[in-house]
């Protein structure tokens, strides 16, 4: 977002890409099955997320690039060695935070606030949901805001088993309403939507036009989790570098591992220094304003190796706090089989690759009376049905038929094919002081560069969350009628996903108000580097349930706002 919003504004632009380059037009398997991959496109160590998976060059290990944890932690750290890096790879859920999420400390006496409010990046949620295309409802419920008139894509129709959630869910108090996705239903106007988005900038206009002109709407043909040729989701590699590659303002340098920020005598940054892992060779480039973007954990890393005389303990790190605050979504999931979806008959299921519907956190008042005995709150992402056979999908249907073969086990398949869902929570965690990640003493990567040490506990908070969530999810697959597949543990600790599983890190950089606290501005600006600024999840103060890449590109928009303000006033 910062290369393309800097690019549009006129700014010559060098990004600085620690992966290969990457194409989806040329390289996502789009009408590839399930069928044509080995072990018909199930997970690996390798390839978690299946064969067809868009991450290239990346996962939770990464060959040659190693991270380690302290004693008693497990920590996952995902990384996307790749232009575009994560946003090759997400679930584009796309939801604003609310009100209570930006002032947390302000209502329940927990963790910190954000140094801004709602309201302040509001307007950049509304450009952001036009540039990107988010489909939604029209819902505004309490902290689940909705967003203006015009500025969302149609929601695509409830598929059956979503209709049928609703349906049970509703007598047990939880909304279920239509989600919000970073995936166009429709084709953007190129003629009405540039001049909304860049309303005094006509190079913006004319190159955000010819890029929407490029863009298709979805036509359900594979998960976005491949990537899509047809440009019709959210990959940064698909909508914002090619605008900005238009500008003519961009250059892009594939395979360039940024081991530090640089700086001179008065404290001021100068550039960084970076490996070309082509040629395993230093490299430094000189810029006027340096933005990391390199996720919450590499971010930390970059700023804790840029050590200096004025920075003994890394860049901007007066406060000691680059590393601390680690966060990621508390998760915890459990499936049930639903008999009223057996035998169904063939029926359209088209739709996205994620969710039509889901539920929002809906116990608010509950929670502030201090009913639940947990602090913050969770929505709900579900699905099932009959959608692309793929690896596993009669999972489970050997405890309900009692080992049928041949004639029988077709007509069992048949029978059970679509039936089961399942349901994952996605809560708000709260920052703790045991959650952080530091430079490990003794080891480099293949780069000679020092590796991160993660250290993490979740808290009783996110653990009686959790538990929260599975009791919560068996009480509707038994509204259902149906069988939850599991025990429903009422120990959190036990369904809880490790920290970084998730793959919603943030935290590292927190902003405040108060540069003792804190490492960044409001404006995610260095305190003590006035031309440094952080556009990734690092700047979190708290991560709420709310899925981060949509705030993180809009604060991303509004720094680079501020950007360009400070040069206009000749501050930086």
């Amino acid at each position: 977002m910062a290369a393309y919003q800097l690019a549009v504004a006129g700014l010559k632009v060098l990004v600085l890409e620690a992966g290969r380059t990457y194409d989806p037009v040329r390289e996502t398997p789009m009408f590839k099955l399930p069928r044509q991959a080995p072990l018909l496109g199930a997970g690996t160590k390798h390839k978690p997320f299946g064969f067809y998976d868009a991450t290239v060059d990346g996962g939770w290990e990464v060959p040659g690039e190693p991270y380690t944890n302290a004693p008693g932690t497990d920590f996952k750290w995902w990384r996307s060695r790749m232009l575009g890096g994560r946003t090759n790879h997400w679930g584009r859920i796309s939801l604003r935070m609310g009100e209570y999420d930006f002032k947390p400390k302000t209502r329940d006496g927990l963790g910190a606030d954000w140094p801004l409010t709602y309201q302040e990046l509001a307007p950049y949620y509304d450009r952001t949901e036009m540039l990107i295309g988010v489909y939604g409802g029209d819902d505004d419920l309490e902290n689940t805001p909705g967003s203006p008139a015009g500025v969302l894509q149609p929601a695509p129709v409830p598929r059956a088993t979503e209709l049928l959630t609703k349906k049970h869910a509703a007598p047990l108090g939880i909304p279920v309403i239509p989600a919000h996705l970073a995936i166009m239903t429709q084709r953007q106007d190129a003629d009405v939507l540039p001049k909304k988005i860049h309303p005094d900038n006509p190079l913006a206009q004319r190159v955000l036009a010819q890029s929407m002109r490029q863009r298709a709407a979805c036509l359900w043909a594979t998960p976005c989790g491949w990537g899509c040729s047809v440009k019709a989701n959210f990959q940064s590699t698909t909508v914002l570098l090619p605008p900005a590659l238009l500008t003519g303002n961009v250059d892009i340098v594939p395979d360039a591992m940024v081991r530090e920020v640089t700086v001179d005598a008065t404290g001021k940054a100068t550039g960084v220094n970076y490996i070309d892992k082509t040629t395993r060779t230093d490299r430094k480039v000189t810029a006027r304003i340096v933005v990391l973007a390199a996720s919450a954990g590499e971010t930390a890393r970059i700023m804790l190796n840029s050590k200096s005389s004025l920075f003994p303990n890394g860049v901007s790190n007066g406060s000691g706090l680059v590393g601390k605050y680690l966060m990621d979504t508390v998760g915890a999931g459990i499936g049930g089989q639903i008999p009223a979806l057996e035998n169904l008959p063939p029926h359209n299921t088209d739709g996205a690759s994620g969710m039509h519907m889901y539920m929002p956190w809906w116990l608010y008042k509950e929670q502030l009376a201090g009913k639940l005995g947990f602090a913050r709150g969770y929505h709900v992402e579900f699905g099932g049905g009959r959608g692309m056979p793929g690896p596993g999908i009669f999972g489970g249907m050997d405890a309900l038929t009692n080992g049928a073969y041949g004639k029988r086990l077709k007509e069992e398949a048949r029978r059970y094919y679509g039936s089961w869902m399942w349901f994952d929570g996605r809560g708000e965690m709260i920052p703790n002081e045991d959650s952080y990640c530091e430079i490990d003493p003794n080891v480099v990567d293949q780069w000679g560069i020092p590796v991160l040490r993660f250290h993490w506990k979740w808290s009783e908070h996110e653990t009686k969350q959790a538990a929260h969530m599975v009791k919560t999810f068996a009480e509707v697959i038994e509204a259902m009628g149906g069988t939850v597949n599991e025990k429903v543990e009422t120990d959190g600790a036990k369904v809880i996903a490790a920290g970084g599983q998730i793959i919603h890190e943030v935290g590292t950089c927190r902003m405040g108000t108060d540069p003792k606290t804190s490492v960044l501005n409001q404006y995610c600006q260095s305190w003590e580097v006035k031309n440094l600024f952080v556009t990734d999840g690092a700047p979190f103060v708290s991560n709420a349930d709310k899925n981060p890449t949509l705030s993180i590109l809009a604060l991303a928009w509004r720094t680079c706002d501020h950007i360009l303000a400070e040069m206009q006033r000749g501050n930086i």
